[in-house]
């Protein structure tokens, strides 16, 4: 077959900065909407911006109202109690999201169940589930982060976890993708520093992964009814991800240890919004295969600023479990790359040149903003590695974004080394 010569590249429309939020209202009152249902959770709704939200879009006609029922880290059955209440208490015009990631994901799937036949597992990705394609159009859906670090107001993914299975996985799909990205900084001054820190690192590796995604030309050419919005690295996602670690370099350790400072909120917002749309085009692969497993197989382990009513290790912080050894790994694939990240990411270090340098620079960040120290501090010992590495190989479609094939042997060890990261 010819290698591929076609990448890809969408997004929502944007709306950045302090004050986007109020607009909500006029932005919707564009579609011809008359009834919005705004999805959030019940801490973010504690801080009155849903509801905010809600009530200015009645000068424009708009009849809001908010349900607050999100899960945070989103499960199968939290999902279909959404859709549940959004199905009872419909039909809906159009949704608005306000949260982190979990809200907006949320709102994904109640947009996709209310527009769509079927149940959830019929669309959650193969194997996990069916993998369905929605048949339907979905309503607008207006997505307004509160935290700085998922992306997933600009991606085509719902990412949640099958209790059942213990593994966490996702609906991906392009009718997906939210109609609209309203960032506005001013609603992420209420994020914990334990909740800046792990979803800051989600924005790290989203920026990571995508810059050092397969080519998108070491792919056999495809159909056009064969493309998928992770299409690979190429140009368009390498220069949002460049800018994205370039922004993290300047704001990441200010936000965390002074959550009051207004510069460092925007340039993370900025970053997260840019690392978003980078990895919603390019994809991300070993870290976040790792993620999926390593959250949804959680014991014991409660992390600061999140509720504390259950267990959890929040998405961006299990993504960066892994990640320096993930990137230790696949060093020789691109090293050039490799070593650009790491300038980036610390511009005027003292850097060697091999596949140590990324590594260091992650493990020196992490400790700087009090990630914990490997699998091991989050509740995980050698026992767990073969169970983490059967989730891992269920993430196919992260894992075809490899720079290198991923062998089970190869999976185990970079989980291994990862129990303890210095």
């Amino acid at each position: 077959m010819s290698a591929e010569s076609i990448f890809t590249y969408g997004a929502p429309g944007l709306k950045f900065g302090e004050g986007a939020s109020d607009e909500i209202g006029y932005d919707l009152s564009q579609y011809s909407v008359k009834r919005v249902l705004v999805v959030t959770d019940a801490g973010v709704a504690a801080t009155g911006h849903p509801q905010r939200v809600a009530d200015q879009m009645a000068q424009f006609g708009i009849e809001a109202a908010v349900f607050d029922g999100v899960h945070v880290e989103p499960t199968d059955a939290s999902l279909e109690e959404a859709i549940a209440h959004a199905r009872a208490t419909g039909p809906w015009d159009a949704f608005v999201a306000v949260g982190g990631g979990s809200s907006i994901d949320t709102a994904k799937a109640v947009n996709l169940l209310t527009t769509n036949e079927g149940e959830l597992m019929d669309y959650i990705n193969a194997p996990v589930g069916q993998g369905r394609a929605p048949a339907s159009p979905l309503k607008p859906l207006v997505a307004v982060p509160t935290t700085t670090g998922t992306g997933a107001e600009s991606t085509t993914i719902c990412v949640l976890d099958v209790l059942a299975q213990h593994v966490k996985t996702g609906i991906s799909h392009p009718r997906l993708r939210p109609t609209l990205a309203v960032v506005d900084p001013a609603l992420t001054r209420t994020q914990p520093a334990g909740v800046t820190s792990a979803a800051g690192m989600d924005i790290l590796c989203h920026a990571l992964e995508s810059y050092t995604a397969r080519d998108y030309r070491s792919y056999d050419r495809k159909q056009p009814d064969q493309r998928v919005p992770y299409c690979g690295s190429n140009p368009m996602s390498d220069m949002w991800s460049e800018k994205a670690m370039s922004l993290l370099s300047e704001s990441f350790r200010t936000a965390v240890l002074h959550g009051d400072d207004d510069e460092a909120r925007h340039q993370m917002a900025m970053a997260a919004t840019f690392a978003g749309i980078g990895f919603g085009n390019a994809g991300v692969h070993i870290p976040h295969a790792n993620a999926y497993p390593i959250a949804g197989r959680v014991r014991g382990f409660r992390p600061e600023g999140y509720p504390q009513d259950e267990a959890m290790v929040p998405h961006g912080m299990a993504v960066s479990l892994t990640a320096p050894e993930a990137f230790r790994w696949t060093f020789e694939a691109s090293p050039e790359r490799h070593l650009k990240a790491a300038e980036l990411l610390a511009p005027g270090h003292s850097h060697d040149r091999g596949p140590d340098t990324l590594p260091a620079v992650l493990a020196e960040l992490m400790r700087d903003i009090t990630i914990p120290n490997g699998l091991a501090a989050v509740g995980y010992d050698k026992g767990d590695i073969d169970d983490l590495v059967e989730g891992t190989l269920k993430q196919q479609r992260l894992l075809a974004t490899s720079p290198r094939e991923v062998t089970e042997e190869d999976a185990a060890g970079i989980l291994e080394r990862s129990l303890e990261l210095w």
